[in-house]
């Protein structure tokens, strides 16, 4: 079989520097684009919303019932976390992105909440009825608390999409980052739930399973820790299928993330309005709503993350054919069981240096395969070119630990009967001397189709 010759290292080009007048810009402009005062100012607002919402908290439930609520409410934290890591394996989001997602549920979209709906809550009672306010704090939770509660969280994922759209490929993208995004919301609510029960458990003298918090903890904690989650992965499943679209695809791409929104409210007003029916009324939609509709979403984030690893099966032979990957790479790296078997295999034979340089060649990899598969469906990201170049400059830095390990873990993936197409048409392989697209059907590319 002829082998592509081998290449040499690529290297940046130098951007020449010119001494020509540059206009003025506006003190704010020049702020804007410091990346590290855009991340301290998002910082700082964070922080502020986060101590509002402790003294809010705090103020309600007391010292000893917050810290008994905060005690609890971190229990389930863990669990979730773990649970939405495990679906984002494939191409694991930055530790950052995570971190804002859990901030700004936990602080920023609480603090709205809070100061929404106890707005809302106070409005209702002075316009009803004086023989139905007893019923305004139904309404409220389930009328307007659903809106308030799913738009906040909504904004984080918005934000993540706008302004992060290089990790934001698809339906898993969207419910990793809506599930982080719920569970800081849940876990300062549940501060909140739990520390007041407390409270007034210490005010009756309610203690053991029949008190108030051993009954708000099995409800909120055991029964139902994935009901935020849950609501709001429909917004992060609607924005990730946006994400997925083509730039034509103008109207579906705005449509289908506000018609996910509106109905992670709604099955968010289902929830907290079956809380008030009578007998069993609340463990029926439960049991017939809640958890198919829990069971359905946890399948369809599953099929998607089998797909993603088909899509690197797919679009990483190109890359072969063209040098810059040997021939067991592309079925290595579209194995979970392959990728864990290079990293054990690096760290045996070069410590836990070398198993973090097969990691991050992996990511780096996933990463030009879905890039690839962005400009294959219609959807290139305007750095296509220079982004190409630098995952593949990564790596060309790794391939000499990363590159032995994957070959001797592809003996434990079961071999594909039929080799896959190694050149997807109409994405020719750019980077540094890689040799020129293959002739044939489907090339070249449409003049403009991929800019």
């Amino acid at each position: 079989m002829h082998q592509p010759p081998p290449y040499e290292q690529p290297q940046y080009p130098l951007s020449p520097t010119f001494g020509h007048y540059k206009p003025r810009r506006a003190l704010w402009d020049t702020l804007w684009d410091n990346r590290a005062v855009r991340v301290g100012g998002l910082f700082l607002l964070l922080a502020l919303c986060g101590l509002i919402i402790l003294a809010l908290v705090r103020e309600q439930t007391g010292t000893e019932g917050f810290l008994v609520g905060l005690g609890l409410a971190v229990l389930p934290v863990p669990l979730l976390i773990a649970a939405f890591r495990w679906m984002d394996r494939v191409e694991p989001k930055p530790w950052r992105n995570l971190v804002f997602a859990f901030a700004w549920g936990s602080c920023a979209a609480t603090l709205v909440a809070l100061l929404a709906n106890g707005y809302a809550t106070k409005w209702l009672m002075t316009t009803i009825d004086v023989s139905q306010r007893a019923d305004a704090s139904t309404w409220g939770a389930t009328f307007v608390a659903p809106v308030v509660e799913e738009s906040g969280k909504a904004a984080a994922v918005f934000l993540l999409y706008l302004f992060r759209r290089r990790d934001f490929n698809g339906i898993v993208d969207g419910v990793v980052i809506a599930g982080i995004t719920a569970t800081g919301f849940a876990f300062t609510e549940n501060i909140l739930y739990l520390g007041n029960a407390f409270a007034s458990d210490q005010s009756f003298g309610y203690t053991g399973l029949r008190s108030t918090t051993a009954a708000t903890f099995f409800i909120r904690v055991l029964m139902s820790p994935f009901a935020h989650p849950l609501f709001t992965s429909m917004t992060g499943l609607g924005f990730g299928i946006a994400a997925s679209l083509p730039a034509r695809r103008r109207v579906l791409r705005l449509l289908i993330p506000v018609l996910a929104l509106l109905t992670a409210m709604l099955l968010h007003g289902v929830w907290n309005g079956s809380a008030s029916l009578p007998g069993a009324g609340f463990l029926a939609v439960y049991a017939l709503f809640m958890v198919p509709v829990f069971g359905v979403l946890t399948w369809l984030t599953i099929w998607s993350r089998q797909n993603e690893l088909r899509t690197i099966r797919a679009h990483l032979p190109a890359y072969q054919a063209a040098g810059w990957l040997t021939p067991p790479e592309p079925l290595a790296l579209s194995s979970m069981r392959a990728r864990g078997i290079a990293r054990d295999l690096a760290r045996r034979t070069g410590g836990p240096t070398a198993a973090r340089t097969v990691a991050e060649y992996i990511s780096f990899a996933t990463s030009l395969a879905f890039l690839r598969h962005r400009a294959y469906r219609g959807t290139p990201a305007p750095d296509f070119t220079a982004r190409e170049q630098e995952l593949l400059h990564h790596l060309w830095q790794r391939k000499d630990v990363a590159q032995p390990a994957l070959a001797q873990a592809t003996a434990a993936v079961p071999q594909p009967f039929a080799t896959p197409m190694p050149f997807p048409t109409g994405v020719p392989v750019q980077g540094w001397g890689a040799p020129p697209a293959p002739t044939g059907a489907g090339w070249p590319p449409p003049q403009g189709q991929y800019r």
